[in-house]
């Protein structure tokens, strides 16, 4: 028999498979990979249904990705930069976003939910760059029902190498269990959180206000501005601060407009 702790999971199996896949497509930090592979598992044990557990995982996918996507193409940037301050992966914000999508386009959405820390930007930003709503469809919607019955099929094929039974650990109360996957999550995003701090402080060690900026060059400083946006950014938003120089990142090393001995200040989204 089922041990007793993971009764709350088959119970209410598919309501917290679309809930935990819908709060991780929405931005919070946690792991959609486990209950699609717990919903495999389960699926193969005859607990819940294959096709209804994919079914609802992938509706819980694009209820979060269309909302993302209008949101992007409505409000613009600012729904990368706020995307961007919750992310626990710094490195894998807006910019690593941009250029794989200018270099795969529209295909890069195929792909992009199997590479952690990727899926969630680069939605809005499609979104920024008005792509065609039946185009993202077809794109976001291939890609996600690929990411849903890849981990989905993986708990159903794998489940008969996996003891439930260990992993339940009966000696341990329901509330207990609970406790334990709560205590490990929380502790999952603080060592994430706690290294982007350290990246950020970093970051932020030689960093200028935009009002600091312009009470500079209302003095008269010689201050050499650079919009460093990447193309696509530049694209959709092309204003820029009166007297910049716009030379995206990339090409950063081939940069030599500015003399060596001017302060120079770049900028980007």
């Amino acid at each position: 028999m089922m041990h007793e702790s993971l009764q709350p999971l088959i119970q209410h199996g598919y309501a917290l498979l679309f809930l935990w896949v819908f709060a991780e497509r929405i931005g919070i930090p946690i792991p959609a990979t486990v209950p699609l592979v717990g919903a495999g598992i389960l699926a193969e044990m005859e607990y819940m249904q294959f096709a209804p557990a994919v079914a609802l995982a992938f509706m819980a996918v694009m209820l979060a990705d269309f909302s993302w996507f209008f949101l992007g193409r409505y409000r613009g940037s600012q729904i990368l930069t706020i995307l961007c301050r919750i992310s626990l992966e710094p490195d894998a914000c807006v910019r690593k976003t941009e250029n794989i999508f200018a270099k795969h386009g529209p295909a890069s959405l195929l792909f992009a939910k199997f590479v952690p820390g990727l899926s969630n930007l680069m939605v809005p930003l499609i979104g920024i760059m008005h792509m065609p709503p039946h185009k993202f469809v077809a794109f976001d919607g291939t890609g996600s029902l690929l990411w849903v019955g890849t981990f989905i099929g993986i708990g159903y094929f794998f489940s008969r190498e996996i003891d439930l039974e260990k992993i339940a650990l009966p000696e341990l109360g329901q509330g207990t269990v609970i406790v334990v996957i709560l205590v490990l999550l929380a502790l999952f995003i603080a060592g994430k959180y706690l290294h982007r701090q350290r990246l950020l402080r970093g970051l932020f060690a030689e960093r200028i206000t935009p009002e600091e900026l312009k009470q500079k060059m209302d003095a008269g400083e010689e201050i050499a501005v650079v919009d460093v946006r990447h193309p696509l950014e530049f694209e959709a938003d092309p204003f820029m601060i009166p007297g910049a120089i716009y030379f995206p990142l990339e090409k950063i090393k081939q940069f030599s407009a500015v003399p060596l001995d001017k302060e120079m200040v770049t900028y980007c989204a």
